[in-house]
């Protein structure tokens, strides 16, 4: 199945803005931010299709991930 990838902020550095991947059905947003080389110490929240979601949400077949790291400021 087909998922696009999308990478925010700081996570882009040497990797990619946007990307669409295969996976096997039932993958998990986890498995997905394991195979681009986030870290969970690093992630700051995931969204699917636009909407927040947990690391262990199931992605169908033409879903959007998009992660996102910590962020700070003030």
């Amino acid at each position: 199945m087909k998922v696009t990838v999308k990478l925010f902020a700081t996570f882009r550095n040497g990797r990619f803005k946007q990307d669409q991947r295969d996976y096997p059905d039932g993958v998990s947003c986890r498995q997905v931010v394991v195979d681009v080389g986030v870290s969970e110490d690093e992630l700051g929240m995931v969204l699917v299709n636009g909407r927040h979601a947990s690391l262990d949400q199931a992605l169908n077949d033409g879903d959007t991930l998009s992660i996102f790291p910590l962020l700070g400021g003030g």
